[in-house]
């Protein structure tokens, strides 16, 4: 099971891959980057994309139907996409209290986002933190 390093250097293997951090997202800070950073800031970045995280984790108009197991991530992922990229954020399930996320910086002309978001899906899941 591959730790932070190993998942963001899996994630930079990616076609098209920019930038990759690991965000945690009520505090706003990286817990590890790698690559470039939109803005060429990795710190002004993790808080940027952290706001973003923690809006659509807390509020119930993202939250999925009333059948969804509590354990369950109240988002998977969130997809915005830009003029020239990309950006995926991919929620990671933890066994303390889940508030992480992998950010993928995607470059469109080279990128493939359904691909992007399945390799993080499965790069998440195999994620060993803590």
């Amino acid at each position: 099971m591959p730790g932070i390093d190993e998942c963001l250097q899996e994630a930079m293997r990616l076609p098209g891959a920019r930038g990759a951090a690991l965000v945690d997202w009520t505090s706003g800070l990286a817990l590890g980057s790698v690559g470039e950073s939109p803005g060429g800031d990795p710190d002004t970045t993790a808080a940027e994309t952290a706001e973003l995280a923690r809006l659509a984790a807390e509020h119930r108009a993202f939250a999925p139907g009333d059948d969804a197991d509590e354990a369950d991530l109240p988002v998977e992922d969130l997809i915005i996409s830009n003029r020239d990229s990309y950006h995926v954020l991919r929620f990671v399930w933890t066994s303390f209290d889940s508030s992480v996320f992998l950010h993928l910086w995607l470059a469109r002309a080279e990128g493939n986002l359904a691909l992007a978001r399945i390799r993080l899906g499965e790069m998440a899941g195999r994620l060993v933190l803590g």
